[in-house]
């Protein structure tokens, strides 16, 4: 059972920076596909990025793209999400993810398992 815990969450004003950090049990970050989800007070989890098994390839909400960075550390089995240009819309809960397939993916049902949650906030 693979066990994944986020870090890295917080208070940032609009405009900037947080990178949330996904720490893995095991030796597994680079044999899993990764994602994140965020779900905002009210709504349902939605995709927010995900990265293949291989690295090579990644998907993005349309909203995040160009502000967000997903990426993977092997060597320190960790996922993690470089947020940038952060906005109102931005706040939520944010989850890892980790999927035993090899490809990345948006629906939520395809990963293996999940972490517990970080907090986002951003003020506006």
């Amino acid at each position: 059972q693979v066990q994944l815990v986020e870090s890295g969450g917080g208070l940032v004003q609009a405009g900037g920076s947080l990178r949330l950090s996904c720490a893995a049990s095991e030796r597994t970050v680079g044999t899993y596909a990764v994602g994140w989800f965020r779900q905002a007070a009210g709504k349902e989890r939605e995709f927010v990025a995900a990265l293949s098994r291989s690295g090579l390839s990644t998907e993005y909400l349309d909203s995040v793209k160009g502000r967000f960075t997903i990426s993977r550390d092997n060597a320190k089995n960790t996922i993690y999400l470089q947020m940038n240009s952060l906005n109102s819309d931005d706040t939520a809960v944010y989850y890892c993810a980790a999927r035993r397939g090899p490809a990345d993916s948006r629906r939520s049902h395809d990963y293996d398992y999940w972490g517990q949650g970080t907090q986002v906030t951003v003020s506006s």
